[in-house]
């Protein structure tokens, strides 16, 4: 019975590099954080422990969110990274929603990446709502909660950054490589079939289509995780000191997280293992127009709980 149930939450299991699967499970903040954890000299320690503070000072969490001992403790961990469409000064919203667990006893992991436009209750509103309006109404502490509430399991650190982060990042590299199999049009730019070279606007509307993609917001996940892992992998193959201190300055004003640069080199060696052995999960549904005209995305109540028990079985120690 637990194999069957196994068998109904893992879509595959990727043999990519330990590089490429980092990049896959963390989404755009812990790949960005990921060319900080496992490759930086030593006398650049300093600049990048102040980045991670300012990190950690923008966050708003309460006292409790940011005193999470789990990483330093070795305990398995569950993260939570969004990608956040904001305006201006506006709070924004989620654009993003994945959640990562690993279990550095086990070695093993798993990613899930949550519909946008699921409908949960939204904790500390006390309504039924899309999940990223949590983040609008209460940023990344109702998050947490609203996630928590739906997964029923705890979830130990968040780390978001905002699209400006994300196209920022691309252009400070040079451009993104990926290959493209769906024709569409997203915002003023047109993609066509086969290998793509994308600045950073380019690589923003590419990852943000869903309604022309037959596989709706799943599609549109698919492809964030093709552009961080090129990000990712550009990073790495084209590394410099100067391109470094503008990865900082792009990260300490478009991120926040509750991890401390203690948090993130443990996470880049005690759970790496964890790392390389990552399942993605996927959760199944039906969406559409309900009363109040409004789309909303509803889980499968079967594959929400299978879900649910493989996320709990995985944070056990």
């Amino acid at each position: 019975m637990e194999e069957q149930k196994k068998k109904r939450v893992k879509k595959r299991r990727r043999k990519n590099s330990p590089v490429k699967r980092i990049a896959i499970i963390a989404g755009i903040v812990v790949g960005l954080f990921l060319l900080i954890g496992v490759g930086v000299a030593t006398y650049l320690y300093n600049q990048v422990d102040s980045t991670v503070e300012r990190l950690n000072e923008s966050t708003g969490l309460s006292p409790e969110r940011m005193t999470t001992e789990a990483i330093n403790d070795k305990k398995p961990i569950s993260v939570l990274l969004l990608g956040v469409d904001r305006r201006a000064d506006e709070q924004g919203r989620s654009d993003s929603i994945i959640v990562m667990t690993l279990n550095p006893n086990t070695d093993q992991s798993a990613m899930l990446s949550i519909p946008r436009d699921t409908k949960t209750e939204i904790v500390g509103k006390d309504t039924s709502d899309k999940i990223n309006h949590a983040y609008a109404f209460g940023g990344a502490e109702m998050a947490l909660d609203t996630v928590e509430n739906l997964l029923d399991i705890p979830i130990d650190y968040v780390a978001e950054v905002d699209m400006k982060g994300f196209q920022d990042t691309v252009d400070l590299l040079g451009g993104v490589n990926v290959t493209n199999n769906l024709a569409f049009t997203s915002g003023e730019h047109t993609f066509e079939p086969g290998a793509l070279t994308l600045n950073g606007s380019e690589a923003l509307a590419y990852t943000r289509m869903r309604y022309d993609d037959p596989s709706g917001d799943f599609g549109r996940q698919e492809r964030q995780r093709d552009v961080i892992t090129a990000l990712v992998n550009k990073g790495k193959d084209d590394f410099s000191i100067s391109k470094f201190n503008n990865m900082l300055d792009v990260l300490g004003n478009n991120a926040k997280t509750n991890m401390t640069f203690k948090d993130i080199r443990t996470l880049s060696s005690d759970y790496m293992a964890a790392f390389k052995n990552q399942d993605v999960l996927r959760l199944e549904g039906t969406g559409g127009k309900e009363g109040d005209g409004i789309y909303y995305w509803n889980p499968d109540a079967t594959s929400l709980e299978d879900v649910k028990s493989y996320l709990g079985q995985l944070m056990e120690q």
